[in-house]
Parts: C-alpha cells; structure tokens; sequence
C-alpha cells in the first residue's frame, strides 16, 4: 500500500471517528463532529451544540438553531486553546464542510488541513480556506472500518 493510499484510509478513518463524535451533539436538526489531528495524534475533539453551562437544546419553538449554538470546529479549536497542546500545522477533520465563521478561526488556529464528508449549503467558508492556501479534502463515502 503506498503512503497516499495509506494517507487516504487514515482520513477516512479519522472521518468516521468524527462521525460517532458528533452523536455527543444534542442538537436534533443536525448533528456536527470535529476533531484536530497533529503528528497522528488526536489534540481535541468537538460536536455542535450550547456552551458549557447552558441548557442542551439547540433549536427553539420553531425548530430554528439558535444563535449562541457553537459550532464543532469551534469548540474543538477552543478546547485545543485551553490545553497545553497547538493546532499549529495540524488537521481538521469535521462531518461537515467549515461555513465562513468557523473558516475564520481555522485560519487564526493555523490548522493547515481541512477533511470534510458532507458539504455545508454555504461554500463561503471553502472558498475562504482555499484562499488561505489551506488544504481541503472532500471524503463523500462513509466507511466501514476493517483491514
């Protein structure tokens, strides 16, 4: 197996790793996983949904998202803030493609890689990264994982 075939199947594990992670999520429209991966090792993880101290019901009444619901890039980039850890040079892997604020703090994180399964109905925050010069991969399959 070559190093991009093996590369290939260690994103797509990592993908399905973010995929069980973002079940932690109480959010009931959509569910969201993330983790940061630095030097093969996992340095945070996150899902969508309140902040800490806050009710775990993300959408209202009328089954709208509400506004202060974080999204899981940034509570994995802002777990990672408050460990000894940096995501400098490290990679995302999220079940969903970044939207334009999320895109933001992945730039400021120096996070140089981007792995997504699902595309998000906004490209903005796609195009921003690719502006950045930051790497994106789009993994469409879900896997089941065996060797």
């Amino acid at each position: 197996m070559d190093r991009t075939e093996k590369e290939f199947k260690l994103d797509q594990r990592y993908l399905a790793m973010a995929r069980i992670w973002s079940h932690n999520s109480y959010c009931k429209r959509r569910q969201v996983g993330a983790l940061i991966v630095k030097n093969k090792m996992i340095i945070s993880d996150g899902y969508n949904g309140t902040p800490s101290g806050f009710e775990n019901e993300c959408e209202d009444e009328n089954n709208k998202t509400k506004a202060y619901v974080l999204h899981a890039e940034a509570n994995a980039i802002t777990k990672v803030a408050h460990s000894n850890n940096s995501s400098e040079g490290s990679t995302l892997y999220v079940t969903s493609s970044p939207c334009i604020e999320c895109a933001k703090l992945i730039i400021q994180a120096d996070i140089k890689r981007v792995v997504f399964s699902e595309k998000y109905h906004s490209v903005e925050g796609v195009e921003l990264l690719e502006r950045a010069n930051i790497d994106i991969a789009h993994i469409e399959e879900e896997i089941t994982i065996k060797e």
